[in-house]
């Protein structure tokens, strides 16, 4: 299965059978997945945070692990740690929950930044270092972690630098009406059902392939520069004190590629990127001040912002399909 598109559909087909009313949350975290991302989940207690990450683990065949992040939680308890072993003289590497293939750290917020800090360079580097000696981690390598928007105390708010790792946020809801009332028709027919009743549909060949189509992806000129005068918008926007890094505009172009591929196209048009816009930057904004005290989100800021600027015509990168990847017309 190298298409994106068939690997997409299976994953979200498979998850249905569980979850209700998340379909943008599948394929945001299919994204991730085929982009080497990671996600923060945010939502109050008991919207399934984790059971969508548990359930996507299963449909896409990824080891799975869970860590409850607590304020006494340390990083060895994360990474792991060497062990003496009195029988042999010798120390023996015990592997710590972050060597799997997605790793849910929920509640992230609750753990001391010292901790929190433990998953940086596995995030970043796709590695950890452990007594000295740095040890690569499983691939496909996928992070998701949660918290609570609501329950603040005891909590340690992520640094910029922890929240610029994660490729994409995305916000969890209380269920619309009709689909909290298929959720409680299911769960009367069934009350054990759960993640452990979602079957793996692909394997790890499937998503590496996956992955080199969503790499081969065509992004016309005109789209970049799209993406480049979105972030700077960021950072040029009055209610923002810090805009999004370049860490934030490769992101956008990642994230937009993923989309089209997962779409069935080999070009990537604005309403890609303008889709993947605020999961991708909205946790990277720091707001001044007053944006704060008035109550601005960021979401508020990059609505403004899309809205500001002109996306490319889609004639571009649709030519270029057909021309086999170079573009008969640009637009500036």
């Amino acid at each position: 299965m190298t298409d994106p598109a068939a690997l997409a559909d299976a994953i979200h087909e498979e998850m249905s059978t569980v979850l209700i009313g998340l379909d943008d949350h599948v394929e945001s975290l299919t994204i991730a997945l085929l982009t080497r991302g990671h996600v923060l989940l945010e939502g109050v207690p008991g919207v399934a945070k984790t059971t969508l990450a548990h359930s996507f683990a299963q449909a896409s065949g990824l080891l799975y692990n869970r860590v409850q992040m607590t304020p006494d939680i340390l990083p060895a308890d994360i990474t792991g740690t060497s062990v003496y072993r009195e029988p042999t003289g010798d120390f023996e590497l015990r592997k710590g929950p972050v060597f799997s293939n997605l790793v849910v750290a929920d509640e992230i917020n609750r753990a001391t930044p010292k901790t929190q800090s433990a998953l940086l360079e596995a995030m970043a580097e796709g590695h950890v270092s452990i007594e000295g000696d740095t040890i690569t981690l499983p691939d496909p390598f996928l992070v998701i972690a949660t918290q609570n928007p609501i329950e603040m105390e005891g909590t340690f708010d992520l640094p910029e630098a922890q929240r610029d790792r994660f490729q994409l946020k995305l916000t969890v809801d209380l269920p619309s009406r009709a689909n909290e009332r298929a959720l409680l028709d299911r769960v009367g027919d069934d009350p054990t059902f759960g993640p452990a009743d979602v079957e793996s549909v692909v394997d790890l060949d499937d998503i590496f392939a996956a992955r080199e189509a969503v790499a081969d992806v065509n992004v016309e000129a005109p789209v970049r520069e799209y993406i480049l005068e979105l972030v700077r918008a960021t950072r040029d926007h009055p209610d923002t004190r810090h805009g999004a890094s370049p860490r934030g505009s490769q992101a956008l172009l990642q994230t937009a590629k993923a989309r089209a591929a997962i779409r069935g196209r080999e070009y990537v048009l604005g309403d890609d990127v303008k889709a993947m816009l605020e999961p991708v930057l909205r946790h990277r904004l720091v707001l001044t001040t007053d944006a704060e005290l008035s109550e601005v989100t960021p979401a508020e800021v990059l609505s403004d912002i899309a809205s500001s600027v002109t996306p490319p015509s889609g004639k571009a990168s649709e030519q270029a399909a057909v021309d086999g990847g170079e573009p008969e017309e640009r637009v500036e």
